[in-house]
């Protein structure tokens, strides 16, 4: 009996071939078919599961009448774009940040954008209905070779910056940034050094990337460069290293381009932020009067929450930054040229950093989900907080299941770095990677 398969987070995801099995890919390609009538166009990532299962739902758009297009080897903001540009929705087969042994498969609604949850619902029901794949494996329609290039246009258009006074550093984490990553900033003018751009299938992710900057930070101190940019695998992410070598997250880009934003009249109401975000951008932002809304994980969140005040700018710690009057979700190649244009206008990026926020002291640790019990990290927490004689004001503590991997993340937070270590050397008995 087959299980019926339920939207994650971020699509839906897990083992290449073992969860997201090429039957799987080919009912989703039929399903995009029942539930839309508009061109449909297939991106993948640089792993090596993801032409076969790409092939499968196109595959199943083709057998459900679909007309679509396959973009090969692209970005998942990239289908977006091109979703957006050329009138239809987006399929994209990738595990963005995760090992290269993961997949996933993700739709895109029209425009690019991310679905609603009445639409994610119909196709999910049209997936579980759909007749199983015809054969094991099929053969790719040709790729049009026209839409990297348009896309790598469209983003200059948006950011036409000269940034010919900067050397940058870009991590293409041997994923889908290493097809256009070095095309986009060539037209820049900048001096670049490129790291991670052969992907090989297995590499993604790999001790580089958005996860993993450290191999980013060295060569940024080495080179004696300006700026670090480092993707994830499907470059929906961004992560930064400024000249020092030290590695800026998202809170860091969110808290530098809001009072960039709201010191030109452009901020367009306030900042939207998940649970995740510092305690530090929150008393920065508000000393500042910069307006915060926070969410639940997940730029779907952050996204909807961006619509219903209508305001321009959001993300997550995680570099996942949304641009909404800009592009369709989030993308890391945008946010790398709007990066490099704060810096170019506003001086280094650690000068700028520095002055604008503290962070409090915050610690990740990841439990996995099936020996997790939740009443040993608040057992801990309390006894902590208890013994140290914590204000509620000044630590905390959030504990949510991942929606894209096996595991629980525990969030510890508060301005005494010593509770933070204390609480992670308690928990580390438990923790994995």
């Amino acid at each position: 009996m087959v299980m019926p398969v339920r939207f994650g987070t971020d699509g839906i995801r897990g083992r290449a071939y073992d969860e997201i099995t090429v039957d799987l890919a080919y009912r989703l390609g039929r399903a995009v078919a029942t539930v839309f009538s508009v061109p449909v166009f297939v991106g993948y990532d640089t792993r090596e599961s993801s032409p076969p299962l790409a092939a499968a739902v196109l595959a199943g758009l083709a057998d459900g009448g679909a007309q679509a297009t396959n973009l090969g080897y692209f970005t998942t903001p990239g289908v977006a774009v091109i979703a957006q540009q050329r009138g239809g929705v987006g399929v994209v087969v990738s595990a963005s940040h995760n090992p290269y042994y993961d997949n996933g498969l993700k739709v895109l609604g029209l425009g690019g954008t991310k679905l609603d949850h009445n639409t994610e619902t119909a196709v999910a029901l049209a997936l579980n209905a759909a007749a199983p794949a015809p054969h094991d494996s099929f053969e790719g329609p040709s790729i049009d070779q026209s839409a990297e290039h348009d896309y790598a246009a469209h983003l200059r258009s948006l950011v036409p910056s000269d940034l010919s006074s900067l050397h940058i550093v870009i991590d293409c984490a041997n994923g889908a940034a290493s097809h256009v990553a070095y095309e986009l900033f060539a037209t820049t003018g900048a001096r670049l050094t490129v790291l991670h751009n052969s992907p090989d299938g297995r590499n993604i992710n790999e001790r580089c990337g958005s996860t993993h900057p450290e191999d980013l930070a060295r060569h940024v101190l080495e080179l004696g460069a300006d700026l670090g940019v480092a993707f994830d695998g499907d470059a929906d992410r961004l992560i930064s290293v400024d000249a020092s070598g030290t590695v800026r997250d998202g809170d860091d880009l969110m808290t530098l381009f809001a009072l960039d934003f709201a010191s030109r009249g452009e901020l367009g109401g306030g900042l939207v932020v998940t649970s995740m975000s510092n305690l530090g951008l929150h008393r920065a932002l508000a000393k500042s009067g910069v307006a915060i809304v926070e969410t639940d994980v997940g730029d779907r969140n952050v996204l909807i929450a961006l619509e219903e005040r209508s305001w321009h700018f959001g993300g997550e710690q995680s570099g996942h930054l949304i641009f909404r009057d800009l592009a369709p979700t989030g993308d890391g190649l945008l946010t790398a040229l709007l990066l490099g244009d704060l810096v170019v206008r506003r001086g280094p990026l650690a000068q700028q950093a520095d002055a604008a926020w503290r962070r409090v002291p915050q610690a990740l640790v990841n439990i996995a989900r099936d020996s997790y019990d939740e009443r040993v990290a608040n057992e801990i927490f309390e006894e902590l907080r208890a013994r140290h004689e914590v204000d509620n004001a000044d630590v905390r503590l959030l504990i949510r299941p991942s929606g894209t991997e096996p595991v629980v993340r525990i969030m510890i937070e508060a301005l005494d770095a010593a509770f933070v270590d204390e609480f992670v050397a308690r928990l580390r008995p438990f923790s994995v990677h």
